[in-house]
């Protein structure tokens, strides 16, 4: 295995092993019913909750810009004997084969693109991607700093081989103008024998407010239809999802 393979290997592994976010699919169920079939999942990993959808009987597909989060995905459809349909794209620059009438991000995956221009062209994407009467949902988060307390200590778990994978903050710039948190963290895998691996990654969030989120769909052409809470809730300023549609031109 080279550097670039450990490297992604490390960090995938530990993503999935270490993520403390999981993603109910009832919410995104209820909007794919709602508003229509077929559906795309923005960002779908490993699988939740594109496959609890494809359980469900919806017809859902899948896209990612991670090869190795996709092929842990057709393991994880093959282990449930349920059929999906993936593609390795980034959001920016989707191409495909199919439109959509409901478009989702499971959680705040849209936080993951470094700056305003790269989420223009995202926005544009789900635009493009959307039937007439499509909707979109995308939900939006502006992130705190990462409390110094937590800075440098690790979270750990063990994988299927009795390895220890050990996620650990190192540091962290929180940057209000460019409305980015940059934190590097440390992936570790500490094999049975002793033997100790690691990777280091720099985590880029980069928000949008209310304000500056809706200047940008409507200049993709998407107008919104409503600003929701997560699973019901209110949307305050720093946890909403923008509900929207093309806009008639």
């Amino acid at each position: 295995m080279d550097a670039a393979e450990f490297y992604t290997g490390i960090v995938v592994d530990a993503y999935s092993k270490l993520k403390s976010t999981s993603f109910e699919p009832g919410p995104y169920a209820d909007f794919v019913v709602a508003v229509g079939e077929p559906g795309l999942e923005i960002g779908c990993g490993d699988g939740e909750p594109l496959l609890s959808l494809r359980q469900a009987g919806l017809d859902v597909e899948g896209v990612d810009s991670s090869a190795d989060m996709l092929e842990r995905c057709r393991v994880n459809a093959a282990a449930l004997g349920v059929e999906v349909t993936l593609y390795h794209q980034r959001m920016e620059e989707l191409s495909l084969p199919r439109r959509y009438r409901s478009i989702y991000l499971a959680g705040p995956t849209f936080n993951l693109l470094p700056d305003d221009e790269t989420a223009r062209r995202a926005l544009r994407a789900i635009r493009e991607h959307l039937t007439p009467d499509g909707h979109a949902m995308i939900p939006l988060w502006i992130p705190g700093p990462t409390p110094e307390d937590e800075l440098g200590g690790a979270r750990e778990t063990v994988d299927e081989d009795g390895a220890t994978l050990v996620y650990t903050p190192l540091s962290e710039t929180y940057d209000q103008v460019a409305r980015t948190r940059t934190t590097t963290v440390r992936y570790e895998r500490r094999s049975p024998d002793g033997a100790v691996e690691y990777a280091d990654r720099d985590w880029v969030l980069h928000w949008h407010t209310q304000t500056l989120a809706r200047e940008m769909c409507e200049e993709a052409g998407l107008g919104i239809v409503r600003i929701e809470g997560d699973a019901g809730a209110l949307a305050t300023a720093d946890d909403f999802t923008l509900i929207v549609q093309p806009t008639i031109t």
